[in-house]
This record gives C-alpha cells, structure tokens and sequence, in this order.
C-alpha cells in the first residue's frame, strides 16, 4: 500500500479541512491554528486533530472510531501518515 496523502503544513496553517480515505477508511483532519500576528501562524501553539472511521458514509453521517491530535510540526505530519497508513491497513 502507498502512503495515505497528507497536504503540507502550510495546507492546514490556512485553516483547511482535510478529508481522505483508502478503500473503506475515512479520516478527518481538522487544523486549530493558533497566529502570532495577523500573517504569522504559531506553529509551537497550534494543532491538527483527526477522526477516522470506515464505511460508505461522509464524516457528518457517521459514527468516528476513533481520534488524535498532533502539533502542527513536520515531524508530527510525518507521525500522522504512519498512524493512518497502519489504520487503514487494520481492517
């Protein structure tokens, strides 16, 4: 199995939603970004917390199997790639 696709952080540090999903895995990441200044995101200070689930279902009519959060590094973006890729490959 390839990796699951995360966008890069600057993705996230613009408060976008991310949805993904391989076969019947589905996961959410949702950023809580935290600024410094109007233009500058604190990166040390922010987050990215994902819901997963599995079914045919889009996130709002199903039932989350489970969550994390992660900081907003690239280290952690890294970290959520390997926990997805084993999720996805449970079931």
């Amino acid at each position: 199995m390839a990796d699951i696709f995360i966008p890069t952080l600057h993705t996230f540090a613009m408060n976008n939603i991310f949805t993904g999903s391989w076969g019947e895995f589905r996961f959410r990441a949702e950023p809580h970004v935290e600024m410094l200044t109007p233009k500058e995101v604190d990166f040390a200070n922010s987050n990215i917390h994902v819901e997963y689930w599995h079914g045919p279902f889009c996130y709002e009519k199903s039932q989350m199997e489970g969550e994390r959060t992660f900081p907003m590094t690239e280290e952690a973006r890294e970290e959520m790639i390997g926990w997805l890729n084993s999720l996805a490959e449970e079931k």
